[in-house]
């Protein structure tokens, strides 16, 4: 069982800036991949970021340049930091955890409570 606590989530204004943290807890972290999916109101979960448990990088077109993920093995932790934040970025943030080849279009096996971010002026 991997249980996944995500950090970091508020309130800010467009262009501000937020850094999201995940910890993972349990056996083989360092052999699943990590990520972040979010949800905005009214809208299905969408696959943000991750990182492979090898340390390739996935950005969806709609964050890159502006969000960048990290992935610390040693401490089983991820996060997201957040630039130049636009209303669209708001939403619930989860941690995602997969034993998958690609998370994003194969499955999550575990998921974070989420965290909240939401901008507004």
């Amino acid at each position: 069982q991997v249980h996944l606590v995500e950090s970091g989530g508020g309130l800010v204004q467009p262009g501000g800036s937020l850094r999201l943290s995940c910890a993972a807890s349990g056996d083989n972290i360092s052999s699943f991949s990590m990520g972040w999916f979010r949800q905005a109101p009214g809208k299905e979960r969408e696959f943000v970021t991750a990182v492979t448990r090898d340390g390739g990088l996935v950005y969806v077109a709609s964050v890159k340049g502006r969000f960048t993920v990290s992935r610390d093995n040693t401490n089983n932790s991820i996060d997201l930091q957040m630039n130049s934040l636009k209303p669209v970025d708001t939403g619930v943030y989860y941690c995602a955890v997969s034993s998958r080849v690609n998370m994003a279009t194969n499955g999550v096996d575990y998921w974070g409570p989420g965290t909240l971010v939401t901008v507004s002026s």
